[in-house]
């Protein structure tokens, strides 16, 4: 039986063999550090005179472990790798405020207060030839959209953009490869989805654990973010190391250590983006809400979402309640996947619940409709419709929702981007 390096391997083969032009999105973290080094060793070893693109989303305000890593992959190229190391003014998930859902990283108004100098060599507003950019675009819809324009740029047939997520990590990881929206695979292939004709993300190491990633960069002696280092010997397990964009949800509980490993960019950050300095100092605890989340006397979790409700700006607040009422809507018509343990779970509670045979997604989950719950306490909480979910999202400051499953929608998109479009010269 082969192990998940074998197989990775084998995939990675696959890749290069199917198509003219490969590239990896590479954010500084642990995962897309073996990705990447994994189709360094691949090329060196059988596809010599083969080009590599490496594709990093630079957001300015992140550790300097990070931008030192960056830096080191970038200069030890070897002769085989294309950079792309953008420094463009994305819209950036912002859960540190509550009137912020975004944030925008080297925003030319805001250049006196820069985290830090752009790096040179980077694609920016200044230089670009991104024949697709708006203002305002989201970072997603800009990784998106990347591979199209390296396509049209290299007149190749197919390009392969390598993501280096694990479906270990989280619900939305796993929806991103297996999603029933993501039905058009090339050749048969579980990992990919394809993005645009002639372009495919491929996730050659999505079935791999935490431990699989650090056992392959001690085996091997892969270079990788020293940042992980100073996690480790704060405490933090191999599982809650995290290195992203330090204003986005994921982020809030670790984002403390900056305070500590980082001062000097921890300064810096407090005058960049709202309520960092709260976030810093209350993530994770009860002041943030969500950890240890307890119903005030008198209320329902339904009522005390009303009371936060009333608490927030009008948009804000419509916001949530749309995100809701689509939530309700979603269990009700269609039902959520459920595995067989939680449904026998509920069953015993005596909720009640509708049981369908099918579903389009691929899973052994059966899908499950529902009304929702007030609370419940059971082990697969997260994946039960309840209103205690939704006033964690809003304690969290989690505008997408993405604690209740939701991904931004295209309305959300195209809204943004006009607004965006209305105020850019102000």
């Amino acid at each position: 039986m082969r192990n998940v390096f074998e197989a990775a391997q084998d995939r990675i083969k696959w890749i290069f063999d199917s198509f003219d032009y490969v590239y990896v999105s590479f954010s500084g973290g642990k995962d897309s550090g073996v990705l990447l080094n994994m189709c360094i060793e691949y090329l060196k070893k059988n596809k010599p005179g083969r080009r590599l693109g490496v594709f990093h989303i630079d957001y300015e305000a992140q550790y300097q472990y990070t931008t030192d890593y960056v830096d080191s992959v970038f200069a030890d190229d070897e002769g085989i790798l294309d950079f792309y190391r953008i420094c463009m003014p994305i819209s950036a998930q912002c859960s540190t405020s509550i009137s912020q859902s975004y944030w925008t990283p080297w925003d030319k108004s805001k250049q006196d207060i820069w985290v830090r100098q752009r790096p040179v060599n980077s694609i920016n507003e200044d230089n670009h030839s991104l024949d697709f950019w708006e203002p305002g675009m989201w970072d997603y819809v800009l990784q998106e959209k990347f591979g199209g324009w390296i396509k049209r740029q290299l007149g190749a047939k197919k390009v392969a953009c390598l993501v280096g997520i694990r479906t270990q990590e989280s619900l939305n990881r796993w929806r991103a490869i297996y999603s029933d929206r993501n039905y058009n695979k090339l050749d048969g292939q579980s990992w990919t989805r394809k993005v645009e004709d002639g372009v495919y993300n491929c996730y050659p190491i999505f079935d791999w654990q935490t431990k699989d990633i650090w056992i392959a960069n001690g085996k091997f002696g892969w270079s990788y973010n020293k940042l992980y280092d100073l996690y480790y010997q704060a405490g933090l397990s191999i599982d809650k190391m995290r290195v992203a964009s330090p204003f986005n949800d994921c982020a809030q509980d670790s984002l403390k250590l900056y305070r500590v490993i980082e001062p000097n960019t921890w300064a810096k950050m407090i005058g960049r983006v709202n309520g960092v300095n709260f976030t810093g100092i209350y993530g994770g605890t009860t002041a943030m809400g969500w950890k240890s989340i307890t119903l005030p006397k008198g209320h329902t979790w339904r009522s005390y979402m009303y009371f936060l409700l009333d608490t927030l700006p009008e948009d804000t607040r419509k916001n949530y309640l749309d995100k809701l009422a689509v939530s309700i809507k979603f269990w009700k018509e269609k039902g959520g996947c459920l595995s067989l343990e939680t449904i026998e779970e509920l069953k015993k509670r005596g909720i009640n619940i509708d049981v369908c045979d099918t579903t389009n997604y691929k899973t052994d989950k059966k899908p499950v409709r529902m009304d929702y719950l007030d609370d419940i306490d059971i082990a697969n909480f997260k994946d039960i419709p309840t209103y205690k979910r939704m006033c964690i999202c809003i304690m969290k400051n989690d505008h997408l929702c993405k604690y209740m499953g939701f991904s931004q929608t295209k309305n959300e998109i195209e809204r943004r981007k006009k607004i965006m479009e209305k105020y850019k010269d102000l």
